[in-house]
């Protein structure tokens, strides 16, 4: 080969992809078409933010991409697999082996530990080995909570719980994070923390996907996804 030959950038994998996704749903008499014919795709290593305005179908695209949700018709692969039509406990399956969630509320189980709280995608799955545990205790050092591995989430702060938010997301090693509003409700300061760690996820290799209504928050993806009225309007850099 010549000296001077180009080198060829590998083409990164395909880890979701939708064809033709809609929802509907009905509200009293009336449809609501909340997505109108969506295909877009995410390869590995993406970190795009979806936005638009109230009603504009974003968190119900989150929802199909997180399995949480079936479509009314449409195509839905993730990870190679037409998820479309599986039934609540194939769609579980799916969520736990390949999805990691990221909510603006939390979600944190009052009761549990920092580790404890990290570990339930894995109790899910039936690993309460010590490994698993180990791999906790890793997670929430990455995170920065290697000194609150015991403390509950009413000892923790705003961005402290997100942060364990975080670390549960990546412990059954996703093939995509999902998060919905993942600053929403931290102040700016901490927020820009939380990207900050989200962004060096990223910088790692890991598939982000992201909900915000915030620009300044937006600007930290590589790309934006912009929704109105169930449709794609703006698919491109920040």
């Amino acid at each position: 080969m010549s000296d001077t030959a180009a080198v060829v950038s590998p083409v990164r994998r395909i880890v979701a992809r939708t064809i033709d996704l809609r929802k509907d749903y009905l509200l009293g008499k009336n449809v609501v078409h909340a997505l109108r014919g969506v295909s877009i795709e995410f390869r590995q290593g993406d970190f795009v933010a979806i936005m638009g305005a109230s009603g504009s179908g974003k968190s119900t695209l989150l929802n199909l991409l997180g399995c949480l949700d079936k479509p009314t018709s449409g195509r839905y692969m993730l990870a190679g697999q037409d998820v479309s039509q599986l039934d609540d406990y194939a769609l579980s399956k799916m969520r736990s082996r390949y999805l990691g969630f990221i909510f603006q509320s939390y979600n944190l189980i009052p009761q549990l530990s920092v580790v404890e709280n990290i570990q339930i995608p894995l109790q899910y799955q039936g690993d309460d080995s010590p490994a698993a545990l180990e791999r906790c205790v890793r997670l929430a050092k990455l995170v920065g909570l290697g000194d609150r591995l015991d403390h509950r989430p009413t000892e923790l702060s705003g961005g402290q719980q997100q942060r364990v938010a975080i670390a549960r997301s990546l412990v059954n090693n996703p093939h995509v994070i999902l998060a919905d509003e993942p600053t929403g409700n931290l102040d700016s300061a901490t927020g820009e923390e939380i990207m900050g760690l989200l962004d060096a996820l990223n910088r790692a290799g890991r598939t982000i996907i992201m909900v915000t209504h915030e620009a300044d928050i937006a600007a930290h993806a590589h790309r934006v996804l912009r929704l109105r009225d169930g449709r794609i309007e703006h698919d491109g850099r920040p």
